[in-house]
């Protein structure tokens, strides 16, 4: 289902539950949920009255800025470390 957006070919949408998202986030469900509420945490679709999901993309996502953040404090630190010596 791939679709051809803003000249990049989109890899098909797919939904994970609960139980995907705590393996590949490594997070606790109560974790997970207070990352949500605080607006820290992509936010789940409610697809039936008991069934929720997220967007793969958007942990996946999600996941990149925690590794981006990471690198860019090891990065400053490298920086005042330079300059320190």
């Amino acid at each position: 289902m791939g679709l051809l957006q803003a000249g990049k070919l989109e890899r098909a949408m797919k939904f994970l539950r609960l139980s995907e998202v705590l393996n590949r986030t490594g997070l606790s469900r109560s974790t997970l949920y207070a990352l949500m509420a605080a607006g820290h945490f992509p936010k789940n679709v409610s697809l039936m009255p008991r069934v929720v999901v997220w967007v793969e993309q958007e942990i996946d996502d999600w996941m990149l800025e925690k590794i981006a953040e990471r690198d860019e404090q090891q990065a400053k630190k490298q920086t005042k470390l330079t300059r320190a010596a």
